[in-house]
């Protein structure tokens, strides 16, 4: 087929242009490898954390003693109870102060480590395991290891030991709420085995940081050392410690391990998800009661988590900082 123009001369008409049409083989088998690899960990996420937060929420309004298929339904009640139980409470003020000893501690102490390894010019990813090798550690493991052997409240005991050197008398640590030198204990063995994670995630946020930054400030004349770390790294590592800070503070509402471990049946420095083991897994066996404190304990993570992270501004914008 030919146009022709006005000399009378033919000349041939373009072309038509096909568009490449999609190979959709290769997009069905992006997709399956897709759902190949991630169904497992799906499946998993739906089977042992949302069903049983939905079966606790159903349990939660229903008498359920000695039985996880009750019929007895009380609405509120077990919310009612679970308020008014002065150790559930107390558990709550136990988690205040432990919070208030392992976040702070635990952020500066990894982000001095990150702080230490990021500058050295060799054996960098010796020191970089040798701090992270602790969080390997179980915590079961580390918190007998911390009641038996370095704070065993003996004379034979590492902390008494060298305290001893120094003509003080023998501690007991674990076995007296007042003075109360459990935390001392619990806080140190929290630390250790969590200290080196967190440093990983500070490290990689410092190496990301870019050198043009420090070279332009040290062209205006600021000397390294606290006034960069003040007005170029602390800002620059904002969003890491956001997320690092809720991330301790989400793990002190679920700590367990060492407070039932270190302290046994005490009734004293219950966290919230020991006293509640004590609840639903004790005598009475209550998991209605038991239930609803683990979804005043769910809600109450969620609200400090949001409240938490719009204050420090996590996941906003760079332009909105």
């Amino acid at each position: 087929m030919s146009t022709t123009t006005t000399r009378g001369l033919a000349s041939p008409a373009p072309a038509e242009v096909t568009k490449p049409r999609p190979r959709r083989g290769l997009r069905a088998g992006r997709t399956f490898n897709f759902w190949l690899f991630t169904s497992p960990f799906l499946l998993g996420l739906i089977v042992f954390v949302y069903i049983p937060i939905l079966w606790s929420l159903y349990l939660s309004f229903f008498e359920a003693r000695f039985t996880v298929t009750p019929s007895d339904f009380v609405g509120l009640d077990n919310y009612r109870d679970i308020f008014s139980d002065s150790q559930f409470t107390g558990s709550l003020v136990t988690f205040t102060v432990f919070a208030a000893f392992i976040v702070p501690t635990t952020w500066a102490v990894s982000l001095g480590l990150a702080l230490l390894v990021n500058r050295l010019r060799f054996m960098r990813a010796f020191y970089r395991s040798v701090f992270f090798l602790p969080t390997a550690c179980s915590y079961v493991a580390a918190s007998l290891i911390w009641k038996m052997s370095l704070f065993n409240g003996v004379r034979f005991g590492l902390a008494n030991t060298v305290l001893g050197w120094f003509g003080v008398d023998n501690v007991a640590w674990l076995a007296n709420p007042d003075p109360p030198w459990y935390w001392l204990v619990i806080v140190t063995a929290r630390l250790w085995l969590q200290s080196g994670f967190y440093m990983i995630l500070f490290l990689a946020a410092l190496q990301n940081i870019p050198q043009e930054l420090y070279e332009a400030a040290a062209i205006d004349g600021a000397r390294p050392g606290w006034q960069t770390f003040r007005y170029i790294t602390l800002p620059q590592l904002r969003a890491t410690s956001t997320a690092v800070i809720l991330l301790l503070l989400v793990a002190a509402y679920q700590a367990f391990d060492e407070f039932f471990n270190l302290l046994s049946k005490t009734t004293w420095g219950r966290p919230p998800l020991v006293d509640l083991y004590y609840t639903a897994l004790g005598q009475d066996q209550n998991y209605g009661k038991g239930s609803a404190g683990a979804m005043v304990l769910t809600v109450l993570i969620c609200v400090v988590t949001l409240f938490q992270g719009r204050i420090m501004g996590f996941g906003r914008g760079d332009e909105s900082r």
